[in-house]
């Protein structure tokens, strides 16, 4: 029993003096950034500032690939199956990891086969109807849909979109009927809603707060739990009465799952630094996107939390993908 508690001890202290020295020597080699989606986009942008970023802290170049297609699962699958040694980084949407296992009944890849390193940035969605709904509060809107049960839509960019399950969340939370008008993309949608043929949509803070200024489209609720600085005016739609309704999107940082603990915490502590600089912070909030470094272990718990949320939401109303 002494030989093998010794044998089982200096088995433990050479696995630690061997991630002690991988984390020593990591990088030695080019760091590859996987964006599941195309050049122009928050996910690009996202992983060119990381790119950028680690590369100039931790000596060795870092880059960008844009594996694109099925809705971002063709470059998250190839980010899930890649050697878990630390060189292969991936730029994961909300979606992808805690939307899409529920959505797509044959999705090649787990969220169990990704290790969460951090959380990089958030953004803020918020409910907007065409100015001429005469609804001004959640109140009123949620009145109005009562009174006609399907006769209120709502725009999003496609089924299974943040925006399609926060509409979804409303009706649940609500006890009201909406109707669900799919999109080919945020233009499209955004488009009908200024024209009048749909009642109202949840989206990026950013890409519709030029038409709230105008006076083209009114803020009903922001759907975090807490005001947005930008819009402190706008009440949360929690305040408003349905507690805890949030619909937040938000990017991370992961890598395949078997990663050294060690390589993570690396990774971990110089994406940490990068994000939290205040330039970086202003290149980012010029993008709508507000940067959300933490531990490994908070981004675990925000994913677990909205896949809790959403696969209720796609299970209740039986969503389906395009």
């Amino acid at each position: 029993m002494q030989l093998f508690t010794r044998s089982a001890f200096l088995a433990l202290l050479m696995a630690a003096v061997s991630l002690g020295a991988a984390a020593q020597t990591y990088p030695s080699k080019p760091l590859h950034v996987i964006a599941p989606f195309p050049p122009g986009g928050p996910v690009d942008a996202l992983g060119r500032v990381l790119a950028q970023g680690l590369s100039e802290a931790m000596g060795q170049p870092a880059v960008v690939e844009n594996k694109v297609g099925a809705a971002g699962n063709i470059g998250i699958e190839q980010a899930a199956k890649a050697a878990p040694d630390g060189y292969t980084l991936a730029i994961v949407p909300l979606g992808n990891i805690a939307v899409n296992p529920a959505l797509y009944p044959n999705l090649p890849y787990k969220a169990a086969d990704l290790a969460p390193v951090t959380m990089l940035a958030t953004v803020e969605n918020v409910l907007v109807v065409n100015s001429a709904v005469p609804a001004r509060s959640l109140k009123e809107l949620l009145a109005m849909a009562a009174q006609k049960p399907g006769g209120i839509s709502f725009a999003s960019p496609g089924a299974g979109s943040q925006a399609h399950l926060a509409g979804e969340l409303l009706a649940l939370n609500g006890g009201v009927q909406l109707l669900h008008v799919p999109y080919k993309g945020i233009g499209p949608a955004l488009n009908d809603l200024l024209g009048g043929q749909v009642t109202m949509m949840f989206a990026q803070m950013s890409s519709v707060l030029p038409h709230i200024k105008s006076g083209k489209l009114r803020a009903l609720g922001v759907a975090s739990l807490k005001r947005s600085p930008v819009m402190p005016e706008t009440p949360t739609i929690a305040e408003q009465g349905l507690q805890r309704f949030e619909a937040v999107s938000w990017y991370a940082l992961m890598v395949p799952a078997g990663t050294p603990r060690a390589v993570i915490d690396k990774l971990n502590g110089e994406t940490g630094k990068l994000f939290a600089t205040p330039a970086l912070k202003e290149k980012l909030a010029a993008l709508g996107m507000d940067a959300a470094p933490g531990k490994p272990a908070e981004l675990a718990a925000a994913i677990q939390a909205d896949t809790q949320r959403w696969t209720e939401v796609i299970r209740q109303k039986n969503i389906k993908p395009e």
